[in-house]
């Protein structure tokens, strides 16, 4: 994977790493598990993290972070950039994974779980999610980013139209992702506490819809799902697609958006000492006096 299509995970990464701003504690022990090209460790060593402007100086991330485990299962991109600058300033292991469905590590091991753009391409969520709660010590936080919902709606609906078009029905051509209203039962299965879900949109305006097909293959985001058509789209579809697209996406300087929808979430495993919702019915003020400004009718 080439590093001019790394402006996604890049962006995508710092903005998961910006998260733990809020946590107050330091992580002696973290996975990152997707690392892909080990872009949340580069993102941790980035200084002045913090984008409060009140704090125009604060120290990387990276400082509050003991030892980093990034783990992905491709040997090539994983140590893509093992001697860039970056390595030198966080205590980093690469660990190549047989399978990243099936996670190798012991019941309670880490402080931290980091996850950024690699979740969307496990077969079997659920499980995993379950194995990472497993392998997170009690009290830990599980952070991660995965593309979702909407993403790359424009460039689906006018394949979909094109298609339609030349060829009286449609064909799969972007690999199926989850729902941000399916990931907090997801989560909450797997036995995390406390979850955060959002959402956020990153928007990249391309020259065309042949770029922006050529940097998706060029990320690795090309089409996964089993069992689909065979052979590349056909040049009267991209044709008919691009003009489509330009008609009703299309911006006013003649380029084209693509909308990367993100889901993040943040799931904390269960501890002893971890703030726990009080038992229903142990509310000691009426909501409707609350409403009321404290005025009894």
């Amino acid at each position: 994977m080439s590093r001019k299509v790394d402006y996604l995970r890049d962006e995508t990464a710092s903005r998961l790493v910006e998260r733990l701003l809020d946590i107050k504690r330091t992580f002696p022990h973290v996975l990152d598990l997707g690392a892909n090209a080990a872009n949340i460790a580069r993102s941790l060593t980035l200084p002045n993290p913090d984008p409060d402007p009140s704090k125009p100086s604060s120290p990387p991330l990276s400082t509050r972070v003991t030892h980093l485990i990034a783990a992905d299962s491709s040997p090539t991109l994983l140590h893509r950039d093992a001697s860039l600058p970056f390595n030198d300033l966080i205590s980093i292991t690469r660990d190549v994974l047989q399978d990243e469905e099936t996670l190798p590590y012991s019941a309670n091991s880490f402080d931290a779980v980091l996850s950024s753009l690699s979740l969307h391409w496990i077969n079997d969520l659920p499980s995993l999610l379950a194995q990472v709660n497993n392998i997170l010590k009690p009290d830990a936080p599980f952070i991660a980013a995965m593309l979702g919902g909407d993403s790359l709606y424009e460039l689906r609906t006018s394949l979909q139209l094109a298609e339609m078009d030349r060829r009286g029905g449609v064909s799969t051509h972007v690999s199926p992702l989850a729902d941000v209203r399916d990931i907090g039962g997801l989560l909450q299965r797997a036995g995390f506490k406390m979850l955060t879900v959002d959402i956020d949109d990153i928007i990249v305006d391309y020259p065309n819809s042949f770029a922006l097909m050529t940097d998706l293959q060029a990320m690795g985001e090309s089409n996964a799902v089993l069992g689909r058509e065979m052979g590349g789209i056909r040049r009267d579809v991209l044709s008919a697609g691009e003009s489509i697209y330009r008609e009703l996406h299309g911006n006013e300087d003649g380029s084209l958006p693509a909308t990367f929808r993100l889901i993040y979430m943040i799931g904390w495993k269960d501890g002893p000492n971890q703030a726990k919702p009080l038992p229903r019915g142990s509310g000691q003020a009426n909501l409707g006096d609350v409403l009321k400004g404290g005025e009894k009718s």
